[in-house]
């Protein structure tokens, strides 16, 4: 737990809430949509020099993370009908 975030690192863990959050009800397209979205932002603070080494230590692990989680968090590996299920 980090106790004094910068604004930045607040925003991305706002975003990383919404994922969480999205991923809890299952909303799959919702999720992937706002890890995108996180990624972007990351990216966008990385690139204009406001993440410090030591932040960006800590997001490479959660980034890894929830890549591996969300890598089969689709709708496409979703069973379709009632024998879909048993199948699996």
């Amino acid at each position: 737990m980090r106790w004094f975030k910068t604004k930045e690192e607040k925003e991305l863990d706002a975003l990383l809430v919404k994922v969480d959050n999205n991923m809890s009800n299952n909303y799959k397209d919702a999720a992937q949509g706002n890890y995108k979205d996180f990624l972007k932002r990351y990216a966008e603070l990385d690139s204009q020099g406001k993440l410090s080494a030591k932040v960006k230590a800590y997001y490479e692990p959660v980034i890894a993370d929830y890549a591996a989680r969300l890598s089969k968090f689709t709708h496409k590996d979703q069973p379709t009908k009632w024998g879909d299920w048993e199948k699996k």
